[in-house]
């Protein structure tokens, strides 16, 4: 169960006890926007220099929240969006194909996008774009008509 989600438990004989962390309620005053995602995009301009500057990100990190096991992999999955003619330069310089992303944000870190970026996306990806080695992977799938980036990457930072 998420801990954002836990409003009471019972205890004994069904008496409820409220249950809020403080530092949950200090990180949700802080921040401003929603705490469950990013908005900064230098953080995706440093791991993806190729896209260039970018004018809006969504996106959420792996070590985000409260998780009794760290990892040391560090997975981050969002949207972020282009510079005006980027993705035009892009499919000039590199092979583009139709591609859905394989997947529907499936990973716990994941919720808060369900149902965010474009609407009605038309994806098409570059295979020459994306990276996959060893301990680190990155793909990358973009919507031409919004400018928008969709990415999921492990350890973008090499």
């Amino acid at each position: 169960m998420e801990r954002r989600k836990l409003i009471g438990i019972g205890i004994g004989s069904g008496a409820g006890l409220a249950i809020l962390p403080a530092w949950w309620a200090v990180r949700q005053v802080a921040n401003g926007a929603d705490p469950d995602w990013h908005t900064d995009p230098a953080p995706l301009e440093q791991a993806f220099p190729l896209l260039g500057p970018l004018t809006e990100a969504k996106w959420v990190s792996s070590r985000d929240g409260d998780r009794g096991m760290p990892s040391p992999d560090l997975m981050i999955s969002g949207f972020a969006r282009l510079a005006p003619g980027k993705l035009d330069e892009l499919t000039a310089a590199h092979a583009f194909v139709s591609e859905e992303p394989t997947d529907d944000f499936s990973s716990w870190f994941e919720k808060p996008l369900k149902g965010e970026g474009p609407d009605a996306p038309q994806w098409i990806r570059s295979h020459e774009l994306d990276r996959d080695g060893s301990d680190s992977s990155t793909g990358l799938w973009f919507d031409r008509r919004s400018d928008t980036v969709r990415f999921r990457a492990l350890n973008p930072y090499g």
